[in-house]
């Protein structure tokens, strides 16, 4: 779950400026806090970390975030203040990842590990043959991308990241069959940070659940996520498809056919 707040609102990339959504972040935590509860499957949040300060909603709810973790689930870092990491400096950036994780740290009391990069960006990342026209166009000189990004993360402490980059092969295939091409993924080792890409389309519609049905025998991750404050529109973040995808899941473990595992667990059996 990617926890904006009214961060994220603020900083909206939508182009119709900021938004009023952070209120919602807040209260569907809740129901989600229930949901998970009730079909018994972990979830990692990743949480902007100064939602962990003191202070008012729709920005801050110190108390939530401490419940989430005591739930059971995962806190991640989702930058300070959901920042567009591709136009930060490399101060600025080490900052961000610091001040976040210093911030959850010292809400749940427990170490935070894991980060998801707000927007899913940097995409550009030309080792993996990933490139970005619409970052390199914005941000002149200096530019953070997946790898630079991956390198602050080490320096900081964090041993997981969530990321979204395409090769250019992969988005060719689907120029040519004229939609996504999905497939189970492994850990990505990217400069000492265990990477898992993003491989099913935002939510948690029919398409989502079908990938998983699938491909439930040919192993591999699969990466599921979306927002608190989209839950209840009329969409594929609906808890109505919440609902459906954390049945299946819930049968499918019950039968041994997956397992639901934390980012925090990947690590530690990459590093075992």
């Amino acid at each position: 779950w990617d926890y904006d707040t009214q961060w994220g609102a603020d900083r909206s990339r939508s182009g119709k400026g900021p938004r009023s959504y952070g209120h919602l972040e807040f209260e569907n935590t809740e129901v989600l806090l229930e949901v998970h509860a009730e079909y018994n499957v972990p979830a990692c949040f990743a949480v902007v970390g100064s939602a962990a300060l003191p202070g008012e909603r729709p920005y801050h709810d110190r108390e939530q975030v401490a419940r989430i973790h005591a739930a059971g689930h995962e806190v991640g870092s989702h930058s300070f203040r959901h920042e567009w990491l591709p136009k930060l400096t490399r101060p600025e950036l080490l900052e961000t990842l610091r001040s976040s994780r210093h911030a959850l740290e010292d809400c749940i009391g427990a170490e935070v590990t894991s980060f998801v990069p707000p927007f899913n960006q940097p995409y550009d990342y030309p080792a993996g043959w990933s490139f970005s026209r619409s970052e390199r166009q914005e941000v002149k000189g200096f530019r953070t991308d997946l790898g630079i990004l991956c390198q602050a993360l080490a320096e900081t402490g964090y041993r997981f990241c969530r990321v979204a980059h395409r090769s250019l092969l992969q988005r060719t295939k689907e120029w040519v069959v004229g939609r996504r091409i999905d497939q189970p993924s492994e850990l990505q080792d990217i400069h000492g940070i265990q990477c898992a890409r993003l491989n099913t389309p935002g939510g948690f519609s029919s398409q989502t659940r079908l990938l998983l049905e699938e491909n439930l025998d040919s192993g591999g991750l699969w990466v599921v996520y979306g927002h608190p404050h989209s839950i209840l529109e009329d969409g594929p973040q609906s808890i109505h498809h919440l609902r459906e995808l954390l049945r299946l899941v819930a049968d499918w473990r019950k039968a041994g056919r997956i397992q639901c595992v934390l980012p925090r667990q990947l690590t530690e059996l990459s590093r075992g």
